[in-house]
């Protein structure tokens, strides 16, 4: 089973980066699954804050409360998104091939996956002069600012255009698979 690990800022590319690995995927035969550390936080807020789920009206300072100061902080459990994630991938193994993780946002996330699934592939994309619609606050939250010092990425992928961004998704799936193949 192969793990792909997508980090990056909000609205730089993550799920779209994903969207274009799993096409390419399943036009090779393999069996791709998108997967969200996020997923865990979003039931939160859907199922007992009255959110209808929609990016429009995506309530990132309540995300980022109950992660960073609720989760994170007052109960110390950094590992808590982790380790839901690792189960997820344990049951969904069965069924899929391959494990896009679209939203990584935290070094402990990447080095943390990575030790329980060495051949995974961490990718960090970024989209250059982008405007964050973010407020102050929002872009001050660890979840946005915890990959500014990290480097240890297999892949860095500059999103500047749709088009590049898939040819991007390609040459990362034909080369771990080129390495595979090699081995």
């Amino acid at each position: 089973m192969k793990v792909y690990l997508i980090g990056g800022k909000a609205r730089n590319g993550k799920d779209t980066l994903a969207g274009f690995m799993k096409t390419y995927l399943e036009q090779e035969g393999k069996k791709p699954c998108i997967m969200h550390l996020g997923n865990y936080i979003k039931h939160y807020a859907k199922d007992y804050f009255n959110w209808d789920g929609s990016d429009d009206t995506k309530p990132r300072s309540l995300l980022q409360k109950l992660g960073t100061e609720i989760i994170r902080g007052k109960m110390n459990k950094p590992f808590f998104f982790i380790n839901r994630l690792k189960e997820d991938i344990e049951v969904l193994s069965y069924f899929f091939d391959t494990m896009i993780v679209a939203d990584v946002r935290l070094p402990i996330e990447f080095d943390e996956i990575k030790k329980t699934y060495p051949d995974a592939v961490k990718i960090h994309i970024k989209r250059l002069n982008h405007e964050s619609e973010l407020s102050d606050k929002e872009q001050q939250d660890i979840t946005e600012t915890g990959l500014d010092h990290y480097d240890d990425y297999d892949y860095t992928i500059i999103n500047q255009t749709l088009d590049q961004l898939r040819i991007d998704a390609e040459k990362i799936i034909k080369e771990e698979n080129y390495e595979k193949n090699d081995e």
